[in-house]
């Protein structure tokens, strides 16, 4: 059948009798004599809405019904009420703006360049196309939206049409379907967008290519397979402008300049900061040598030594030391990061010293990491434990014939 929101794509509100009423897991199952909530189909998700003020959790076509979920341990309705069913109409039209615009742009590509739809995608961001081609230039994207949206300025028509089966028109060259449900029968929707194309759809579309508003491309996804459009049709692309403009201001502010300098003044600031980093990797390494002479020069040598950066000792500070201590005998732990946030772990040592104790630290830490002979490598979630994990190595060593230095 074609249900009431496939009639009238705008009717927002709809009165029908139930039909049945079911009982599943979580809810009921209810279908109605006709229904003004889209269910699930054509590459368009299923309508939000309420049934007397309660809220539809989806509604999914079941050969010629539609059937509608409401969660619940009470029968909601009695077989023969009259219930009142409204659709969210912002999720409802959105829907209708990306489908339509979905039609448009499949029929341009393959009128322009011969690039047929092989499947499309409604998402909630944004949506896109899987076009047959393995590319799409720049300049093919910039004429397809060039002529959508000159249709959109025409205001140019868009008819649904319902034939019977068999209709010798649905063979006519002129009408085209990427292919229906198996399980549809009965009556057959034509989406007509004039001069443009013909296509069998089941899902709810504009009256006119002036209320898609405008369709923005995003980005060509590529692989081996698939080469996929994404776009943005109407109030998705309103939004995005936002967004777009809200950022921008946010950057003016942060680079005390306008939308025409944040390149210019971006770049500086990647120079300026890879210099940065330059000089930091360079203080890095010297204090970390520094630490490992300091350590080389104790006396007696300890069994065992800590470090704990709070500062976020980086690897360069780790390896750097662990190379340039002379302590063949000596156990080192080491952490970096402070409580509030993940760090890292590295033990080093004699290798019968890391099997013993390495998995206790790693595993007080809530790290994951593993040893093997002298070193042990981990990323840790609990640096609040460092304090029981030094109590390990200290009971491991016996405190007495060893010392610990900050």
């Amino acid at each position: 059948m074609v249900f009431k929101c496939q009639e009238d794509s705008f009717l927002r509100k709809f009165t029908s009798k139930v039909v049945s009423c079911e009982k599943v897991d979580s809810g009921f199952n209810v279908i109605f004599e006709d229904t003004v909530l889209f269910p699930e189909g054509g590459g368009q998700p299923a309508d939000s809405g309420w049934l007397n003020g309660r809220e539809v959790r989806n509604v999914v076509r079941k050969g010629p019904t539609a059937v509608h979920f409401l969660e619940g341990e009470e029968v909601p309705f009695q077989i023969g009420e009259e219930v009142e069913q409204r659709v969210d109409w912002k999720r409802r039209f959105d829907h209708m703006q990306q489908h339509s615009g979905q039609h448009l742009i499949t029929a341009i590509f393959d009128r322009e360049f011969g690039f047929g739809t092989k499947s499309w995608w409604l998402g909630t961001d944004d949506s896109y196309v899987d076009l047959d081609t393995k590319d799409v230039t720049k300049e093919q994207l910039e004429k397809v939206e060039k002529i959508c949206n000159q249709l959109i300025v025409d205001c140019t028509a868009v008819d649904v049409t319902v034939y019977q089966p068999g209709d010798p028109v649905l063979q006519s060259d002129g009408t085209r379907t990427r292919g229906l449900p198996e399980d549809v029968s009965g009556p057959i929707r034509v989406i007509t967008i004039d001069g443009v194309e013909s296509n069998m759809c089941c899902g709810t579309h504009v009256k006119n290519l002036a209320q898609l508003q405008a369709i923005q491309f995003l980005n060509v996804e590529k692989s081996k397979s698939k080469c996929l459009v994404h776009f943005l049709v109407g109030n998705r692309v309103l939004k995005k402008l936002d967004e777009c403009y809200k950022r921008e201001v946010k950057l003016n502010n942060l680079l005390n300049g306008g939308p025409a300098s944040h390149i210019d003044l971006i770049m500086k600031l990647q120079t300026t900061v890879k210099n940065s980093q330059k000089v930091c990797k360079k203080f890095t390494t010297e204090l970390a040598a520094l630490e490992a002479e300091k350590v080389n020069s104790l006396v007696p040598k300890p069994l065992y030594y800590f470090v704990h950066r709070l500062d976020g000792m980086d690897s360069d500070f780790i390896f750097t030391f662990l190379r340039s201590v002379n302590l063949p005998e000596c156990f080192f732990f080491l952490t970096n990061g402070d409580e509030t946030r993940k760090g890292q772990m590295v033990l080093q040592g004699q290798a019968k010293d890391i099997a013993k104790i390495g998995d206790a630290i790693c595993k007080a830490l809530d790290g994951k990491g593993n040893g093997k002979g002298t070193r042990y490598n981990a990323k840790v979630n609990n640096l609040k434990a460092i304090a029981e994990c030094e109590r390990i190595v200290k009971e491991h060593f016996e405190v007495n014939n060893g010392f610990q230095t900050e």
